[in-house]
């Protein structure tokens, strides 16, 4: 596998601060309390961190700050595309299940692609919390992280919105649908 570059132009910069501000101003809700200067100022510091949050737009997630944490000084972003992003769909969960596939391989597996844009995969905790910030996933779902003795027994779990209610669910983790992605989240 080749090193990506993790470097934006100017221009990309530019572009992907200006889209994360038109969606922060219009969704306040999800951030109470905190200031777009002060978020601005920690990504223009962190190049690498803007990298991952421009891989989470360019994949459809529309990343939005759902937090800040005052013990460690860094701001939460959640994928919070309506439903599972576009560009992170049809993947199983991870690269042993995608070896374990005879036939009609997936493109990728989600923990690989995690890894590759420098994010970290919701929990089911962390999805509960991003539906109380709105409806998600009424009609797709997300694989979430799937606990240690449920991956060795050859499955993992994922979650969705339905009449709303939040539900968790599990398959294999070989499996792959065209409605199921995943959602991430970013510490900047």
């Amino acid at each position: 596998m080749t090193k990506k570059n993790k470097d934006l132009s100017l221009a990309q910069r530019e572009e992907l601060l200006r889209a994360l501000k038109v969606r922060f101003d219009k969704n306040m809700n999800r951030h109470k309390g905190i200031e777009w200067a002060k978020v601005q100022a920690k990504l223009e510091a962190n190049s690498e961190k803007l990298w991952s949050l421009n891989e989470m737009e360019r994949t459809g997630g529309e990343p939005d700050v759902v937090g800040y944490e005052k013990e460690t000084d860094e701001y939460i972003f959640y994928d919070c595309s309506a439903e599972s992003p576009k560009g992170r769909r049809s993947f199983c969960y991870d690269r042993e299940a995608l070896e374990s596939r005879k036939k009609h391989k997936p493109e990728n597996n989600v923990i690989g692609m995690v890894a590759d844009m420098g994010i970290e995969l919701l929990t089911e905790e962390q999805y509960r919390e991003l539906q109380k910030l709105g409806n998600f996933d009424t009609k797709t779902s997300s694989w979430v992280i799937t606990p240690a003795n449920i991956r060795k027994q050859g499955g993992a779990i994922f979650c969705d919105r339905r009449y709303d209610t939040v539900f968790v669910y599990h398959n294999g983790a070989e499996s792959y649908y065209a409605a199921r992605g995943f959602r991430g989240s970013l510490r900047v």
